[in-house]
């Protein structure tokens, strides 16, 4: 893309969020890359939200491409479904109840200030951390979300994170470095831990182990539907891309497929129209 094109479309960001964000939040967005909105999802919903995640964990809803991920150290002959058993769902996009949140109101109304009215939920994922096993493995590198990404450009995604219970650093809950996303996408790879690391538990190579750090939990990443793909090939995402198409691969018994294909199966359309994801 263009540094013209670029230009024209941060000017297009900037009144939109001139028209739906004040000027101080706009400005506290600006110079650290988040806002907290406090008690935007009503309890009422988050319990909803937990229940559903409950009945995914005893196995009594199996929604169609759903990922549920447990520890890497839990070998497959001792995995019974349980809360304590698994550390993520994603790709919820089929169970109705959970994709709920995607499309609630309110969160939206926030959303379109970044994307623009016509909005893709990209990427669904809930996070759960149970006691870790005792082997650290339930650390998560710091990372980019981009990093995974096949569309661009990036001043048109957001993610929207909303707490399920109090989060504070003993409960381990995830960590953003304020001000990093003025820079530019960072070369990633698997940490040399101890003990093993989640798949797909991908983290930064190099980063100022002395920043700030803010917890919050992550639920879902949207984009404005006029977002384009891109060619990963000799970038520093080759890598996790071609991992994402095996896993993809082994999920659902395909032979082969495309980055494009998996991203344009888990785009769902929450507000305006599909046009290019």
């Amino acid at each position: 893309m263009d540094q013209n094109h670029t230009s024209s479309r941060l000017r297009i960001l900037l009144r939109h969020l001139d028209g739906c964000l004040a000027r101080a939040i706009r400005k506290f967005y600006e110079e650290n890359g988040f806002l907290v909105i406090k008690n935007l999802v009503s309890d009422a919903d988050i319990q909803r939200f937990r229940n559903e995640f409950d009945r995914i964990c005893r196995g009594e809803v199996k929604p169609f491409g759903l990922s549920v991920m447990r520890d890497v150290t839990i070998p497959k002959s001792e995995y019974v479904p349980s809360e304590k058993m698994i550390s993520k769902v994603q790709d919820f996009q089929e169970d109705e109840e959970l994709f709920r949140y995607c499309t609630l109101p309110e969160i939206l109304k926030y959303v379109e200030c970044f994307t623009g009215p016509n909005i893709m939920a990209m990427h669904t994922m809930l996070i759960n951390k149970p006691p870790d096993s005792g082997k650290k493995t339930s650390r998560h590198p710091l990372h980019q979300d981009l990093h995974y990404f096949l569309f661009r450009p990036s001043n048109s995604i957001v993610c929207a994170w909303t707490a399920m219970e109090h989060i504070d650093r003993n409960n381990g809950c995830l960590v953003v470095l304020p001000g990093t996303h003025k820079g530019p996408l960072k070369p990633h790879d698997y940490p040399q831990w101890e003990g093993g690391v989640n798949i797909m538990f991908y983290g930064i190579q190099d980063y100022d182990k002395n920043n700030a750090r803010v917890h919050l939990t992550i639920s879902c990443h949207f984009a404005d539907a006029n977002c384009h793909y891109i060619d990963l090939k000799g970038t520093n995402q080759e890598n996790v891309g071609k991992e994402m198409e095996e896993v993809f691969c082994k999920i659902y018994g395909q032979k082969t497929t495309s980055l494009k294909d998996i991203w344009t199966f888990r785009g769902r359309v929450v507000k305006g129209k599909r046009i290019n994801l």
